[in-house]
């Protein structure tokens, strides 16, 4: 059957690669973006196909618009694809703090608006299909990314209590985690980055030069990537998360080893404060080697 698609950031990059691979399974496409110039030559290759409109995620009331411009062009929304965001890298203490709301309402709240907008109409069709684009760094956390690593955590948890909500109704919601993918995001993320200050040259300073070691070298494809989301789009079983990228699964593997690792290691601490515990507080302490 043929599906209806509501996509944000499809300007560029991923979301652009979604849009034309959803056109050409022969769906149709609301393709969004902030500047809705960069969609015109979609629209004219595809014709009334694909629709664009403009979208700014952090004004809730467009989001609204925009899915009710879906509904009216197509008839129903049966995929809302929650595509933009973006990436800073800055030190936390650094950081003003306007910038780092910013990057939290487009990246999270975003999600949030257009998640909130689309759900009503996926709950009276009883049936529909929610995937946020988030990243593995939904899982783990690194320097000079504090605001985005924020971002991406609450769009994980925001999504798992959203896909228990919604599922009895019919509406599933996944929780796509890319690693490093081939669209310059990350050069995009460091232009215009501030200096940094001497004390975190050895921590945000040295993971500025990992990331800019792999630009042009990311092993993710988003044209494959995009196919890929097209073939879930036709599951009937899809997992809450889903890692994405051969290189991105250990790394979310070694982080979840260790967080278990962690947690073990501490377990008598975390046991220690309920009623009947048998173990001083005064002498708790973490285990100092594990079985």
């Amino acid at each position: 059957m043929t599906k209806i698609w509501l996509i944000t950031g499809a300007g560029h990059g991923l979301g652009r690669s979604i849009a034309e691979a959803a056109l050409h399974a022969g769906d149709r496409v609301v393709a969004t973006a902030r500047d809705v110039a960069k969609l015109d030559d979609l629209v004219a290759r595809f014709g009334d196909k694909a629709r664009a409109m403009l979208l700014d995620v952090t004004d809730e009331a467009q989001g609204r618009a925009t899915v009710r411009g879906a509904v009216e062009s197509f008839g129903r929304l049966d995929v809302l694809v929650n595509n933009a965001g973006y990436g800073q890298s800055h030190p936390f203490e650094e950081m003003p703090s306007e910038d780092f709301r910013k990057l939290v309402e487009a990246t999270f709240f975003g999600t949030v608006n257009l998640t909130r907008a689309a759900l009503p109409v996926m709950r009276r069709q009883r049936r529909g299909l929610i995937m946020q684009v988030s990243s593995i760094g939904g899982r783990f956390a690194g320097p000079g990314q504090a605001a985005y690593h924020a971002a991406k955590w609450a769009v994980g948890g925001f999504t798992d209590a959203v896909r228990a909500e919604a599922a009895p109704f019919g509406v599933h919601l996944m929780t796509l985690e890319p690693g490093a993918m081939r669209t310059g995001w990350g050069k995009r993320a460091y232009d215009n980055r501030p200096v940094i200050g001497p004390d975190y040259q050895a921590s945000v300073g040295a993971a500025q030069d990992q990331l800019e070691s792999l630009w042009g070298n990311e092993p993710i494809d988003p044209q494959r990537f995009a196919a890929l989301i097209v073939r879930l789009s036709r599951m009937e079983q899809l997992p809450s998360h889903l890692v994405i990228g051969a290189h991105a699964v250990p790394i979310v593997q070694n982080v979840e080893a260790e967080r278990t690792k962690e947690l073990e290691r501490w377990r008598p601490v975390s046991e220690s404060v309920e009623f009947g515990s048998p173990v001083s507080i005064a002498e708790v302490e973490p285990l100092h080697a594990l079985p």
